[in-house]
C-alpha cells in the first residue's frame, strides 16, 4: 500500500508540474526555499548556456568561460552540404573527404584533346546528317559516381548503351527530349525558326527512336575517330533505353567521366551526355596521362638515337675457335718452342665464333689471299644477340 501511495503522489506532483502550479516538495521530502532557489539556479545556468540567436554555450569543467557549440548552418559547412545544394558546385568539408576516391578528370589532360576533337567532328557530321547549321559545344567535363548520375538524369530521355569492343566495357550516351524533339522536327522537315512542338506524356514512337538512333550512331563514329590517334577503338550500339534502371554498366559507387555537350540548330536543340566508366578508360589509362599526343614518358629519344650510333659503331674483339683441349698443368709448364700440338680437327672443320665467353656462330675456316677467313654456315643465335645487347 505504501507503495501505491507514493505513486499516486509523484504522479500528482508531475500533473501540477505539467499544469503550471507549484509542485508540492513537502511530498517528497524536499523544502520549498530550497527549492525556489534551484530553480532560479537552474534557469540562470540555462540563461548563460544559450549565449544568442542560434548560439549554444555549454559549462567548462574548468570553470572558466563556456564553450561554444556549432550552430546548423557551421555543421553543415563542416559537413560540405548546404539548402541549395549543387552537383557542380565544389565540395568542401567531410564531403569533400569522402568523394576525395573519385579520380579527377584533370589527371587525365589527354581527355580534353580527345573531347576537342570530338566536338569538332561532331559539327561537320552532324551538319551533314540534318543538313541543318549545327553548332556543337564542349560544356564541361567532370568527374561523378555513376548512382548519381542516374538518378540525376531528367525524364524523359533516351539512354544508349554502347560496347567499347578493345576496351572490352561499356559506355552511356543520354538524349535529352529537348534534342529528341528537335531532331526529329529537322529530319522530318520541320520550318525554321520555329522551335519543335514537345508532346509530354507518352512514350517515344518507333519513327522517334529510330532516327535519334541514327544520330547516336553518328555521335559514336565521331567518338572512335576522336580516340583513333591514341587507340583503335570501336563503339557499337548495344541497346537503347528509356528507363535508367535498364541502362545499368556498372555499380553505382563506381567512378566515371560525365561529357556534357550542347547542340543548337539556330532556335533549336538540346544536350547529349556522354559517360564513360573509369573502369572502360583503365587500358588506355597510360595514354591518357600524356600532356600532348606521341609523349613517351622517362624515355629520351634523342639520347637512344645517340646511344644506338655509337652501339653500332663499337669494335669488337672476336675470335675463332678451331678446336679446344684439356693437358695437365705439368705438360703444359714444359712446352717449348717446335712442340706441335694435335688438334682434333680436320682442314674442313667447323670453326666456332666467340666473343669473350659468348658463342656467336659457326663457320668454315678458308684463304682470302694472304689472309685466312672464316665463312659463317649460319645467322647469330638469338640467344648470342641478347647476351651481346646486355638482356642478360
Amino acid at each position: 500500500m505504501s507503495d501505491d501511495i507514493d505513486q499516486e503522489a509523484l504522479a500528482a506532483e508531475w500533473e501540477a508540474a505539467a499544469s503550471g502550479d507549484q509542485p508540492d516538495f513537502d511530498a517528497i521530502g524536499g523544502d520549498d526555499g530550497d527549492a525556489g532557489d534551484g530553480g532560479d539556479d537552474l534557469a540562470s545556468e540555462w540563461e548563460a548556456m544559450v549565449g544568442g540567436e542560434g548560439e549554444t554555450y555549454l559549462p567548462s569543467q574548468s570553470g572558466s568561460a563556456p564553450e561554444r557549440i556549432l550552430n546548423q548552418e557551421e555543421i553543415d559547412s563542416l559537413l560540405g552540404f548546404s539548402v541549395s545544394d549543387d552537383d557542380e558546385n565544389e565540395r568542401s568539408g567531410i564531403r569533400a573527404i569522402i568523394n576525395s576516391a573519385l579520380v579527377s578528370y584533370e589527371r587525365l589532360p589527354m581527355l580534353d584533346i580527345v573531347f576537342d576533337r570530338m566536338v569538332r567532328l561532331m559539327t561537320t557530321s552532324l551538319r551533314n546528317f540534318t543538313s541543318d547549321n549545327v553548332e556543337v559545344s564542349l560544356d564541361n567535363v567532370s568527374s561523378i559516381r555513376f548512382g548519381d548520375y542516374l538518378n540525376s538524369i531528367p525524364l524523359p530521355a533516351i539512354l544508349a548503351v554502347f560496347r567499347a569492343k578493345q576496351l572490352d566495357n561499356y559506355g552511356l550516351l543520354t538524349v535529352d527530349s529537348n534534342l529528341i524533339y528537335s531532331i526529329v522536327d529537322v529530319l522530318l522537315g520541320g520550318r525554321r525558326g520555329t522551335s519543335a512542338m514537345r508532346v509530354e506524356g507518352r512514350p517515344y514512337t518507333t519513327i522517334e527512336r529510330t532516327l535519334v538512333q541514327r544520330m547516336i550512331e553518328v555521335v559514336l563514329a565521331d567518338a572512335k575517330s576522336a580516340f583513333a590517334p591514341l587507340t583503335e577503338v570501336d563503339f557499337d550500339l548495344d541497346r537503347v533505353e528509356t528507363n535508367p534502371r535498364f541502362a545499368a554498366i556498372a555499380r553505382p559507387a563506381n567512378a566515371a567521366v560525365l561529357v556534357k555537350l550542347r547542340i543548337d540548330m539556330e532556335d533549336r536543340g538540346g544536350r547529349i551526355e556522354l559517360m564513360l566508366p573509369y573502369a572502360t578508360l583503365e587500358p588506355i589509362r597510360k595514354m591518357l596521362l600524356q600532356q600532348f599526343m606521341g609523349e613517351k614518358f622517362g624515355r629520351d629519344n634523342i639520347w637512344e638515337s645517340h646511344l644506338a650510333t655509337e652501339l653500332w659503331s663499337t669494335k669488337m674483339e672476336v675470335s675463332a675457335v678451331l678446336d679446344e683441349m684439356q693437358r695437365p698443368l705439368g705438360e703444359v709448364m714444359e712446352l717449348k718452342v717446335g712442340d706441335t700440338l694435335m688438334l682434333d680437327t680436320g682442314p674442313d672443320g667447323a670453326v666456332e665464333l666467340r666473343c669473350g665467353a659468348i658463342s656467336l656462330t659457326h663457320g668454315r675456316m678458308g684463304r682470302i689471299g694472304h689472309n685466312i677467313g672464316v665463312r659463317l654456315d649460319k645467322p647469330l643465335s638469338p640467344a648470342a644477340k641478347k647476351n651481346l645487347m646486355g638482356y642478360t
